[in-house]
């Protein structure tokens, strides 16, 4: 926890590391900031400190149209906690009030509505109702500032009831009609970026530096034929691809990697998606954040680890590595099944060989993009034809998918993860690596370390450590809370 001297600390030295962790409201102006605003720093008599942006508005003040804080990363609390407040965050996150109304949102976290609105208030200044509109308002930004939608569509698009509500909302939130928004960007641009129906242009902003080549090389590694691919670009940048099986259609995204000798620390990397409804935007890009950990606090993580004799070179000579999510838990668990005793190479050619077999097809294919992976539904009653493994893991692959089709097990954004590693267990075939793998890399655990793995065994042995699983989760003990990123600066330097 940090005291208010200490925010206003951050904000007179402009720290962008405390962007999204909190926001800073000034009453002389009645607007609101992030800490690394490049205005000139308000006095400290007129700063008031609100966890959220939703707190912010709800407060009665406007965003900074400097320093846009509602396109900052998320707060890295998010990641990390297990309790109501961060199971509710990420729900939220994922647009789940959009859809399902804050009574859904309750029952999917065991709370009655009451105590739900009762503990947000009290932790983060702001209900369900004000944080699911403040993701509309932002919605609502990007939609008027890349595409050319008109403006009845845009409201609709972004969650609002009316086009009255969209109004009223751009400008409590923006100080600005909607179509003063939109011209801002005229202004600067010419035209909003959008390439046609449903395509879109955007930043997804994180903190710190960011290790992508990484990321790109771990998706790469693991890329399903006909979900996914990593193609090259220009100056050297690669591009990950992939499609996207959203709650009201389908989308193709693609996010760029930096470009060789590009500051790592940028702040932002450039995102396009083709949307077949664009009230999936949300929801989109929530799960392509928390693909590439892009609310990490990459400076704690390497404080921790960087203290470790033998891990902390690895950390100093790559800054900024995250530890990767994904877009959907149950692909995840499907391809963590597949993956069990054989190689990556193996698990992904299976993987693409079921996805041509059981998956969606789009109807027109995108580069090297053809099909949405299978539903669990789909792959519950699959071929035994089709299963090219042992009796046992077919046998595994099946019951999970008949877990997660029927909802005895679940893996959403809000499950407690104590809970859903037990329900996993408890299926025949499911083993400790698979729900450690899927704690890592489904539920966003950034605390999870994985003595039994071969890559991690290989990566201790390269240290000079011992590979023996109990020693080595010994010596893990050492990098909690952030053992997630201790695998994979240990699978980096293997190349897994």
């Amino acid at each position: 926890m940090i005291d208010d001297e200490t925010r206003y600390r951050a904000v007179d030295s402009r720290d962008a590391r405390f962007d999204g962790v909190f926001f800073t409201a000034v009453t002389s102006t009645g607007i609101y900031c992030r800490p690394s605003c490049p205005a000139v720093t308000p006095k400290r008599a007129n700063c008031t400190f609100y966890p959220t942006a939703a707190a912010a508005q709800g407060a009665g003040f406007r965003a900074c149209r400097r320093c846009r804080p509602d396109s900052v990363p998320g707060s890295p609390e998010w990641n990390h906690r297990a309790d109501l407040v961060g199971r509710a965050m990420r729900l939220i996150g994922d647009g789940v009030v959009d859809r399902e109304g804050v009574a859904g949102l309750a029952t999917r976290l065991g709370y009655s509505a009451r105590q739900l609105q009762r503990q947000l208030t009290a932790e983060l200044g702001a209900g369900p109702i004000a944080l699911a509109r403040a993701q509309r308002a932002q919605a609502a930004r990007v939609l008027l500032q890349t595409t050319e939608l008109p403006v009845t569509e845009v409201a609709f698009a972004a969650g609002l009831a009316s086009v009255r509500q969209f109004n009223d909302t751009v400008r409590e939130v923006y100080d600005r009609t909607p179509s003063g928004l939109r011209a801002e960007v005229r202004g600067r641009a010419g035209r909003p970026g959008g390439a046609g129906p449903g395509s879109l242009s955007l930043r997804l902003a994180y903190r710190g530096a960011i290790d992508t080549e990484h990321l790109m090389d771990f998706l790469a590694l693991r890329a399903v034929p006909g979900v996914e691919e990593v193609v090259p670009g220009r100056r050297g940048v690669r591009s990950y691809r992939r499609t996207l099986a959203l709650p009201h259609g389908r989308a193709i995204a693609e996010v760029d990697t930096l470009a060789p000798g590009e500051r790592a620390d940028r702040g932002w990397l450039d995102c396009r998606l083709q949307l077949t409804d664009l009230r999936d935007l949300t929801t989109a890009v929530h799960r392509l954040r928390a693909l590439f950990d892009l609310d990490a606090d990459p400076q704690a993580v390497a404080e921790q680890l960087g203290r470790h004799a033998a891990l902390g070179p690895l950390v100093a000579r790559r800054p900024g590595l995250r530890s990767p999510g994904h877009v959907d838990p149950h692909e995840l668990a499907v391809r963590a099944v597949l993956g069990q005793q054989i190689t990556v190479a193996a698990a992904r050619t299976l993987a693409g060989r079921l996805a041509a077999r059981y998956g969606t097809v789009l109807g027109e294919p995108s580069g090297g993009l053809t099909v949405l992976f299978p539903t669990a539904e789909a792959l519950a009653t699959a071929d035994p034809a089709d299963l090219a493994m042992p009796v046992s893991r077919q046998n595994a692959l099946r019951g999970l998918c008949a877990a997660l089709a029927d909802g005895s097990v679940r893996l959403d954004p809000g499950v407690d993860r104590e809970q859903a590693a037990a329900q996993l267990l408890a299926l025949r075939g499911i083993g400790p690596w698979t729900v450690g793998y899927l704690r890592m890399r489904a539920l966003g655990d950034p605390d999870v370390f994985l003595p039994g793995d071969v890559g991690v065994r290989h990566g201790l042995q390269r240290l000079g450590l011992s590979g023996d699983p109990k020693a080595a989760a010994l010596v893990a003990a050492e990098w909690a809370p952030w053992r997630s990123y201790a695998v994979h600066q240990l699978w980096a330097l293997t190349g897994e």
